[in-house]
């Protein structure tokens, strides 16, 4: 009988290559996109941003110590277990409590991302705890691909945090200014972003954090390989499906924020590319 971590874990990798080209055809209604109307189904932000990051790091931490090798964690699997919960206590809390305002969201949006990120965090908890990690890990701190992993991560935090602040200080200024629904396009004042990758790509925050879990992934556990669909279910291990579904789930809502730049602001820069420099 499949196991529900196994099941998890194969739908994890199934649904991003459907769900993800559907939001090339329907944007997500939130942020820039958010219903400009007030009805029952339209929730607070940032109230709403916290709950939903919140229980991924609630569920990993939960199914992480009452695993069965929870108690004879090596250094490589507290390093990335803290690595994890650095990750989501800056997203779930300290991020979005730094943040002056934010765009209403429609409750689809944080639903769906609770029930993301309770298996996510679920399915990391219980691989970082099982066996086949602690075989893979062991002797990881002697391994370059272990420390490269780790700096990948390292960078790609502290990018998103950096490239983060850049739109936090044009929501401040314009809160400052009183400026609320200029240009017509939202309940959020908007502006074009400046610095650090924003003068090659419109969304680096994307891109950092890819970065990140691929680092992250890098470390925790050995490489995908190349089988037929059966086997790579059976093998892929989490670290790697949420690389998988980071990029297939966000790179549509890059393309589309990315287009709406355009839209809105003739002066945007022809040169910039939505999320990956030079490319795409």
């Amino acid at each position: 009988m499949e196991s529900l971590y196994d099941a998890t874990r194969k739908w994890f990798f199934l649904i991003p290559p459907i769900a993800g080209p559907l939001q090339f055809l329907i944007d997500a209604p939130f942020g820039r996109f958010a219903p400009s109307n007030d009805s029952i189904f339209v929730v607070d932000g940032i109230k709403s941003w916290i709950v939903m990051e919140l229980v991924s790091p609630i569920s990993f931490i939960a199914v992480l110590y009452r695993g069965p090798w929870a108690a004879s964690l090596s250094t490589p699997q507290v390093i990335l277990t803290s690595l994890f919960i650095i990750h989501y206590l800056n997203r779930a809390i300290i991020s979005p409590l730094r943040t002056p305002s934010r765009s209403k969201s429609h409750i689809a949006v944080p639903l769906f991302a609770v029930l993301f990120n309770i298996a996510n965090g679920a399915l990391m908890g219980t691989y970082l705890s099982s066996p086949t990690a602690s075989a893979f890990l062991e002797g990881a701190l002697l391994r370059p691909s272990f420390w490269v992993g780790i700096t990948l991560w390292a960078c790609g935090f502290a990018g998103n945090i950096l490239h983060d602040e850049v739109l936090l200080e044009i929501r401040r200024k314009s809160k400052a200014k009183g400026k609320r629904n200029e240009n017509k396009i939202g309940k959020e004042h908007y502006a074009i972003p400046h610095g650090y990758l924003y003068r090659y790509i419109s969304y680096p925050n994307y891109f950092c954090e890819w970065s990140e879990w691929f680092g992250y992934a890098l470390a925790a556990a050995p490489l995908p390989a190349l089988m037929p669909l059966t086997e790579t279910l059976r093998t892929v291990h989490p670290p790697w499906l949420f690389f998988w579904s980071e990029v297939l789930l966000m790179i549509a809502r890059a393309y589309n924020g990315h287009q709406w730049y355009h839209k809105n602001f003739p002066e945007y820069p022809k040169e910039r590319k939505a999320v990956v420099p030079f490319i795409f």
